[in-house]
């Protein structure tokens, strides 16, 4: 199984490419390829590259491309908006989770109920690089910047979505959420759940109440298995 490389703004037109000085030393100094080894390259963006060595330099490997073929998305689109994290691993974990699984697009939301967390992207973007490669997809992950609960729930973007769910705590009826077709947007509550009010914007939106089990999850957790029936079932 051929190893998988980032590569940024990538030209179709394109015939070889040099790579990065940190992929070099990862495709020549860790994995020891040297010339003639092949590999597979991808800019996120749906394009699959194979590749082969011609420059096994440690700082410049340069490459050349045989062979590119353009990935569809596999399954159904998916927009998970969730709550930030008090402690910053759980929400790294949980991005990385969705990235594996295959989720389209994380919102952050700054609720009533959000401690203050800092958000560092250029870390959480490397750690969603790292699970497309290491789970073999083309198609990275949207990481948009956090947002307010408010200014969220009245934006327009996602008003055209097939299916809108939020998961809660509040003791109301609710329908277990379950695998769709076609594309859905989930919001999930920060530590300590959305408020009625906030829960109550939601379903104004056309939001429907859903359950994720029997049992209280925490922030993290509800955003992996809501991930899972989404895009699994």
């Amino acid at each position: 199984m051929l190893p998988y490389f980032y590569i940024k703004n990538f030209n179709p037109g394109q015939s070889s490419i040099v790579l990065d000085e940190d992929n070099s030393r990862h495709a020549i100094q860790v994995l020891r390829m040297k010339t003639g080894d092949a590999m597979h390259l991808t800019d996120g963006n749906g394009h699959l590259l194979t590749a082969v060595i011609t420059n096994d330099h440690k700082k410049h490997c340069e490459v050349r491309i045989d062979f590119k073929e353009p990935q569809p998305k596999a399954g159904p689109e998916v927009t998970i908006a969730i709550g930030l994290t008090k402690n910053a691993a759980r929400f790294e974990w949980f991005l990385e989770k969705a990235a594996e699984l295959g989720v389209s697009r994380v919102i952050p939301l700054i609720t009533k109920r959000t401690e203050k967390q800092k958000f560092k992207e250029e870390r959480l973007q490397n750690i969603l690089l790292s699970a497309m490669l290491q789970s073999q997809q083309t198609w990275l992950l949207q990481l948009q910047a956090p947002v307010t609960f408010d200014d969220f729930i009245h934006t327009e973007t996602f008003q055209a979505v097939t299916n809108k769910y939020i998961a809660h705590c509040i003791e109301t009826d609710k329908q277990s959420l379950q695998y769709q077709s076609a594309s859905s947007i989930i919001l999930i509550g920060p530590e300590g759940d959305f408020t009625q009010e906030e829960v109550t914007m939601a379903l104004e939106k056309g939001y429907k109440p859903v359950t994720l089990g029997s049992t209280r999850l925490r922030t993290e957790t509800a955003g992996m298995v809501a991930a899972t029936l989404l895009r699994i079932g």
